[in-house]
């Protein structure tokens, strides 16, 4: 029973939409005669079929320009054809000459005032200790001087003795050799030297300042009741490698010079007055 009340309900739904479209496809008698007075006059047209003819009628056909101008509304469908207009272009390789010479430098400006000193900045963190250099060449210094002195006194006996003294005053550079006694010439040229000795009294003073194996000069005092001081000096030039040393002499007597551990009675001294490279 079901299915039968479906299926009638559906029947009566179609004869209402039929009548109702019966209804609305019917032309009023008034409208009926006007139309049919008017003899040529156009049909009525739906709201889409006007739109259609107006967009027709105002745009331009096929070898026809479009108007001037002309106005749209807002509820027009469609939107209005512009025709599209070129935008001119310029040829820029034309209008561009050749590129020019370079000009000359112009002078210099005027200088501008100095401006002020600027703070002293900290102090910077103290840097490492550097690396020992290789040791020098001693011939490129030109510089040497010694001066030495003993405190103990020497007497002769059956030989020659070489003085050797036990104070360094002045040993520049480590040329004076103080376990032999003798002064090594690094820096050839003109060297000065002087002994200086205390004699000893009742007994005879000799001396010799030596050059290599060469006796140069003597320091001599006679035998006497009292000591007293004696010098010798000289000036001598050097070579690369010569000694120069003094010498105790053997006599036939007693041979002495004179000194304490409380004073320095004996000095040799020695310096560079000119290099031999200089003019």
């Amino acid at each position: 029973m079901g299915s039968h009340g479906l299926g009638l309900a559906l029947a009566c739904c179609l004869l209402l939409a039929f009548a109702w479209s019966l209804v609305l496809g019917r032309v009023p008698p008034g409208q009926q005669e006007q139309q049919e007075q008017e003899g040529t006059e156009e049909p009525l047209l739906d709201h889409a079929e006007r739109a259609e003819g107006e967009h027709d009628k105002y745009s331009p056909r096929q070898g026809e320009e479009p108007p001037a101008s002309r106005c749209y509304r807002c509820c027009d469908h469609s939107a209005p054809v512009y025709p599209a207009v070129p935008v001119p272009q310029i040829n820029i390789t034309i209008l561009k000459g050749e590129k020019g010479d370079r000009g000359y430098r112009g002078l210099q400006g005027k200088f501008g005032k100095t401006g002020a000193a600027g703070a002293r900045g900290h102090m910077g963190p103290k840097g490492q200790k550097g690396s020992m250099g290789a040791p020098g060449d001693r011939c490129k210094n030109h510089y040497a001087a010694f001066s030495v002195g003993r405190k103990k006194p020497l007497h002769s006996n059956d030989y020659y003795q070489t003085v050797i003294f036990d104070t360094e005053f002045v040993n520049l550079y480590g040329h004076f050799n103080m376990f032999t006694g003798k002064f090594y010439c690094y820096v050839p040229g003109i060297y000065f030297f002087s002994l200086n000795v205390h004699t000893w009294n009742q007994k005879e003073t000799y001396l010799h300042v030596m050059r290599n194996a060469e006796e140069v000069v003597i320091l001599y005092a006679q035998v006497s009741d009292r000591s007293i001081m004696q010098s010798q000096s000289l000036m001598l030039e050097l070579r690369d490698q010569d000694e120069v040393w003094v010498r105790l002499f053997k006599g036939e007597r007693e041979n002495a010079i004179f000194s304490d551990e409380f004073d320095t009675y004996i000095t040799f001294s020695g310096y560079l007055v000119k290099h031999a490279a200089e003019p």
